[in-house]
């Protein structure tokens, strides 16, 4: 049953009952709502790197720390559409473009990515784009390019948050969710774990997504990579248990999304993430590099694939199942002009 009037007592319950009752309830849901064998692959891309004005104590891009990230303008239309076809090449049914933003403004730069958000639609790709805060008008025009998703993850519990960052409030993340609900682009939101934020917070992270009008189509569980120069470069990040734990009640709470195992892949061995599968989540994303982490390669994920004997999910499934509307362009017609 889908329900998004949760109460903490009840999540606590689920949260905190034994490891392997808690896989095995999430597992059973998981199965009733989605084929436990097929695992949507994604690409994410930086599309515009460094340089972002706010103070995300995790983020390498923020102009005001000294991190090793090299930044760079927004890449041209050419080199974002080779990209996106590299992936749909290596499995990916989904194509995320991220700028490091505050919010979008309306100028050249986002005519830019409109172009190119046709253009990877014309691919036959789910098209997503996390680009900062956004305005009603400005999801608007997303969504008549033909973008699919718009990912705004709310980072972690509204508790915790101001201790993560300060430029901008818990409210402004939940009003671009809703700008971009009112242009009926599917809503992809998530948090991050591992930034020394307690059960409580992980807790209540999970309320607050799935207790919105209505539950995320994807939810992004990230493992915190710290990175050199940010404030939290020496944290603590969390175990492949308590990453299980999140992902498993995630799947619990809000059956019907799709589960995204995504940044700290790279900590986890093939049995940990097996065990994330197995416990509801049935989305990771490919390449070597998450915007500026490092991820495990194209190949050792169709190895585990093979292992496990599951396949790569196509694109646009989930939403042909739950008859959400996408504008899919059906010809190349925007790969004929080069910007």
């Amino acid at each position: 049953m889908i329900r998004n009037n949760w109460t903490r007592a009840e999540v606590e319950a689920i949260f905190n009952q034994p490891f392997l009752d808690l896989v095995y309830q999430a597992a059973t849901v998981h199965r009733q709502f989605h084929d436990p064998n097929e695992v949507q692959i994604s690409t994410l891309l930086s599309i515009k790197t460094g340089g972002c004005p706010e103070d995300c104590s995790y983020c390498s891009q923020a102009a005001r720390y000294h991190t090793n990230v090299k930044v760079h303008k927004l890449l041209p239309y050419n080199e974002v559409i080779e990209a996106a076809l590299r992936a749909k090449e290596n499995g990916s049914s989904r194509f995320c473009m991220g700028a490091a933003w505050r919010e979008v403004r309306d100028n050249s730069d986002f005519d830019k990515v409109i172009d190119m958000v046709k253009g990877v639609n014309s691919l036959g790709m789910e098209v997503c784009c996390t680009l900062g805060m956004l305005s009603e008008q400005q999801a608007e025009r997303l969504k008549e390019a033909g973008l699919y998703a718009y990912n705004h993850n709310i980072d972690t519990s509204e508790e915790y948050y101001d201790d993560v960052i300060s430029t901008r409030t818990y409210d402004d993340r939940l009003e671009t969710l809703g700008n971009v609900r009112k242009a009926k682009i599917s809503v992809c939101s998530g948090g991050i774990i591992g930034m020394g934020e307690s059960v409580d917070d992980r807790i209540g992270m999970l309320l607050t997504l799935a207790n919105l009008p209505e539950h995320p189509e994807s939810v992004p569980v990230n493992n915190l990579v710290p990175v050199e120069g940010t404030p939290f470069e020496n944290q603590k990040t969390a175990t492949v248990w308590e990453l299980v734990r999140v992902i498993a009640t995630a799947r619990i709470m809000m059956p019907r999304s799709a589960v995204r195992l995504s940044a700290g892949r790279l900590e986890l061995n093939y049995e940990g993430q097996a065990f994330c599968f197995m416990a509801g989540a049935n989305s990771i994303f490919s390449g070597d590099v998450l915007l500026t982490t490092p991820n495990p390669d194209a190949k050792s994920d169709a190895e585990l694939f093979q292992i496990l004997n599951i396949k790569p999910k196509e694109a646009f499934k989930d939403a042909k199942k739950q008859g959400i509307e996408f504008n899919q362009i059906p010809s190349a017609q925007g790969l004929e002009h080069s910007h």
